[in-house]
């Protein structure tokens, strides 16, 4: 997965100074970091709504705009694949692969319901 999302970064990254009219990835750009960020959310509440639906077919769809509009926002702010590699290499040295940073405690009684699962979500560390 990581040479797909290598190769994302890299086209995407090249589209940056394309024709914002013929290049949806140039235009995103072109609308500056704002409009990244709102499309990121977009696309994660998209997927996130039709995992409450149960509908895994549009959440594989849903998940590859997540994933594209996540790569321009990385490029966007300069942060190259590698790097997010390497903090996931480290918290997996240091909490294990499915680990977590722990969250402080708010002191909100944070229940944390998965809508995915409707069961609780862990907070920190599994």
């Amino acid at each position: 997965m990581s040479d797909a999302i290598q190769r994302l970064y890299a086209k995407v990254t090249l589209e940056r100074g394309g024709n914002p009219k013929t290049s949806r990835t140039a235009k995103l750009f072109a609308d500056g970091r704002t409009k990244i960020a709102k499309k990121l959310i977009e696309e994660a509440s998209e997927v996130s709504l039709e995992c409450v639906a149960s509908n895994r077919d549009e959440v594989i769809h849903e998940s590859v705009d997540l994933l594209y509009n996540w790569i321009v926002l990385l490029s966007e702010m300069g942060i190259r694949p590698a790097e997010i590699w390497h903090e996931m290499e480290r918290r997996e040295a240091e909490y294990g692969i499915a680990g977590k940073l722990p969250k402080s405690d708010n002191g909100n009684g944070n229940g944390n319901d998965s809508p995915c699962t409707g069961k609780k979500k862990a907070v920190g560390r599994p």
